[in-house]
């Protein structure tokens, strides 16, 4: 029994048919939205997988609405969908930063960009993030931050964010779960090692304050202190 006197309340075990009735239980997302996850899925495959879910874009875009957020940054663009729902929540005159080092896949991102009419706010960065994420002037704080990336880097994109984050900002953080493989010891891939070892590192990280949310394949929340 927990040391509040309440029950522990079981996890809601998920199913196609709930996943289902998650997403279309939140706002629509228009049209832009739609020629977007068509073209990703045509030109992308199964890879399309790679992009958030619904619920989680409709959660970047809220978020970042609701923060005021000047300064966004993405590390990891892949066709735009996370990017985009960034962008439709920044006020006018924000910007977001996007880190990507495909030209193939962020040209999909471009095109869904424009045609949202958020292009003017979106700076697309291709280069490999570390190189990115240390040019960033420290005079300039990140209000916002979303990590999407190659799971190896994420521990040395978070340690450059965190020092360019405003007081009270936040990263999210994508895949921290890994459908479940994290606490799964049998599994050993560099990838699932390295998402164990990030999860760990920011629970000791003291300057920031941290959740880990179970929706999509686990989003983490960092918010510097």
């Amino acid at each position: 029994m927990p040391a509040c006197g309440y029950r522990r309340f079981m996890p809601i075990l998920h199913s196609q048919e709930l996943s289902n009735y998650v997403e279309v239980n939140g706002s629509p997302s228009g049209p832009d939205v739609a020629a977007l996850l068509a073209r990703t899925a045509d030109v992308a495959g199964r890879l399309a997988v790679m992009s958030v879910s619904e619920h989680q874009a409709r959660y970047l875009e809220i978020l970042t609405r609701a923060m005021g957020v000047e300064l966004a940054v993405e590390v990891g663009t892949f066709t735009g969908r996370s990017s985009l729902a960034i962008a439709k929540g920044l006020p006018s005159g924000g910007r977001l930063i996007c880190c990507d080092v495909s030209e193939e896949w962020t040209a999909v991102a471009r095109d869904a960009w424009q045609a949202a009419g958020v292009d003017s706010q979106i700076e697309l960065r291709i280069a490999p993030a570390i190189e990115t994420l240390s040019a960033l002037p420290s005079g300039e704080p990140i209000d916002l931050a979303f990590i999407d990336a190659d799971k190896t880097g994420y521990l040395s994109y978070y340690e450059l964010i965190v020092p360019k984050l405003r007081v009270g900002g936040v990263i999210l953080v994508d895949n921290v779960l890994w459908s479940g493989r994290v606490i799964d010891e049998s599994v050993d891939d560099p990838d699932t090692v390295a998402l164990r070892e990030f999860n760990a590192h920011v629970l000791r990280d003291h300057r920031t304050f941290s959740t880990l949310l179970p929706i999509g394949d686990g989003v983490s929340m960092h918010q510097r202190l």
